[in-house]
């Protein structure tokens, strides 16, 4: 069968698959076709967990609200997180495989050639030689990535529907513990047997009953040193000279300049709702042929980087960003020192938030950002030298092109966190407590971005929450954080916004270990359907022998 007939079967599929899926907005749940899998969510652990599950012969059906396929991965994160790259197994290891045969081939290599690439000059290390031998690459460009996703998906043939989003008002339909279908706000209604929430945020966890929380929790809840409320480890991304946070520079009376929060940081230790800043990982070029100006926006204030400013005229010479080297002349930009990329405190409300909240919350850090860019090439108060080297730079032509360039994922660092029977914390990071019923491996270090900024005793502009602190090894990631309270829903899976404290999260929350996670949540699920039972019920010795099987890793030797 030629390319073309398999696409034209794939299609039908789909077409089959989803049909009874698309008739009138007031269908109702008896006319609901159903699958035995319901993932909501096309993040990349959405796509792992959608892939495993078909190969475990199981139906599905793959929710994206959005129109695209990775996440975060596909969304300009292509410098990887893990720590420890021996630590990822699976369908995540196959993912970056696939990005090492891709970037084999010659046509691959448009800007430069493969021999030319480096990832920068801080941070080469053996690089692509080194990935030749471990038969990955963990360095790609967006679409690159997207790609891929869009292979997984289509081999699998799987029934993939986009632009679809929960009824925040009427999301969920249960008997009992059990979720019978969900509706989304066009009406259409997805029954299933298992469900999975691979999203980011967690409203299907949230709409189904199922206990979470948001923000910071104190160091004393889980006997911690590295959560709440941290000023003392606050010392990477913090200002480096003094900076006046004052409209009037010396006058307290004339208020805060934009983007400082009024009050002090809270106690030391002490838990809190703040959550660690987002931003876009942006793509940007450095070949001209394919760069784009960063564009300025329309309602550009320059009162908004008078903090930035400030910090150039008291002495600060770097640029506040790092630009990680990806293939073909790109970037995968991320927050770096003391006013960057990160949005500090401007994403308290969107866990939570509705849609239209959180779309406000998007634009704000699009324009920031964007703003910020702007400023950083443009702006007569920043040193000449860092115009030059910014201004080199610019957005991707070929990347978002549906998106005006820019990264269509704001990188959601962190939102609800669900709080099951078992809470990983810092004890699982340090290698103080050890589960017995690995489902993956964590292994980057406890990372948390700063979650405020604020003014010291000194009266000089402070950030606060950054943490960086290695952990002692991989370590395994208990099946019981990514199973809900049976009480509460026996019928639900959740790799992503799994049961962490805020700072073991932020070790977990590296996209190949969500990868890990989505497909570890699938096989659990197909079990829990072959044997009749709930989500905590699975025996865990057959799910580790299945997971094995697949090639996961389940422990550090």
């Amino acid at each position: 069968m030629g390319r073309s007939m398999r696409r034209l079967v794939w299609v039908f599929l789909c077409i089959w698959a989803v049909g009874g899926l698309c008739g009138c907005a007031d269908m109702g749940a008896s006319q609901a076709r159903s699958f035995d899998v319901v993932v909501y969510g096309g993040t990349s652990a959405g796509v792992t967990a959608t892939v495993q599950a078909v190969r475990m012969g199981k139906s599905v059906v793959l929710i994206e609200p959005g129109e695209h396929l990775g996440g975060l991965t596909s969304g300009g994160l292509g410098a990887t997180d893990i720590g420890n790259k021996g630590a990822i197994g699976g369908l995540a290891r196959e993912f970056y495989t696939q990005v090492y045969l891709h970037y084999l081939k010659d046509k691959s290599w448009k800007y430069e050639q493969r021999s030319q690439y480096r990832r920068g000059d801080d941070s080469w290390r053996g690089g692509a030689e080194k990935w030749d031998r471990e038969q990955a690459w963990w360095m790609f460009e967006p679409g690159v990535a997207e790609a891929i996703f869009n292979d997984m998906v289509r081999e699998a043939k799987v029934a993939v529907v986009y632009g679809e989003r929960l009824d925040l008002e009427n999301a969920v339909s249960k008997e009992g513990s059990r979720i019978t279908f969900i509706r989304m706000e066009s009406g259409r209604v997805f029954g299933g047997r298992m469900f999975i929430d691979a999203t980011y945020e967690g409203d299907l966890m949230a709409k189904a009953g199922v206990s979470y929380t948001v923000g910071r929790e104190s160091n004393s809840q889980y006997g911690e040193t590295l959560n709440g409320v941290q000023t003392k480890n606050a010392r990477s991304h913090n200002f480096e000279k003094p900076v006046d946070p004052y409209v009037i520079p010396g006058e307290p009376s004339s208020g805060l300049v934009p983007r400082v929060h009024a009050g002090g940081p809270g106690k030391e230790g002490q838990g809190d709702r703040r959550v660690q800043a987002y931003c876009f990982r942006m793509c940007l070029t450095d070949a001209a042929e394919n760069r784009l100006p960063y564009p300025k926006p329309d309602d550009y204030d320059e009162k908004q980087y008078e903090l930035l400013l400030r910090y150039y005229e008291a002495g600060y010479n770097k640029i506040g960003w790092l630009p990680t080297i990806m293939p073909n002349r790109k970037t995968d930009t991320n927050n770096r020192d003391g006013f960057s990329t990160d949005d500090i405190g401007m994403n308290y409300e969107y866990p939570e938030a509705d849609y239209a909240v959180r779309q406000k919350i998007i634009a704000e850090h699009e324009n920031y950002q964007k703003g910020l860019m702007w400023t950083l090439a443009n702006h007569p108060r920043v040193p000449e030298r860092v115009r030059r080297e910014v201004g080199r730079w610019g957005l991707a032509k070929d990347e978002f092109v549906d998106n005006g360039n820019w990264p269509r994922q704001l990188y959601v660092r962190e939102a609800r966190r669900m709080v099951s029977d078992y809470v990983m914390s810092e004890h699982n990071c340090r290698g103080r407590d050890i589960v017995p019923d690995s489902v993956g491996l964590g292994a980057y270090g406890m990372d948390s971005h700063n979650t405020q900024r604020y003014v010291d005793s000194e009266g000089h502009v402070r950030n606060e929450g950054d943490v960086q602190v290695a952990v002692a090894g991989p370590y395994p990631i208990s099946y019981r954080c990514i199973v809900p309270g049976r009480q509460q829903c026996s019928n639900l899976l959740v790799p992503v916004c799994l049961s962490a404290s805020h700072i073991a999260y932020g070790s977990i929350r590296m996209e190949p270990v969500f990868m890990v996670l989505g497909q570890s949540a699938a096989v659990a699920v197909s079990l829990a359907i072959d044997d009749g039972v709930s989500v905590q019920q699975v025996d865990y010795q057959k799910l580790r022998r299945r997971l094995l099987r697949d090639k996961q890793v389940l422990e550090w030797k």
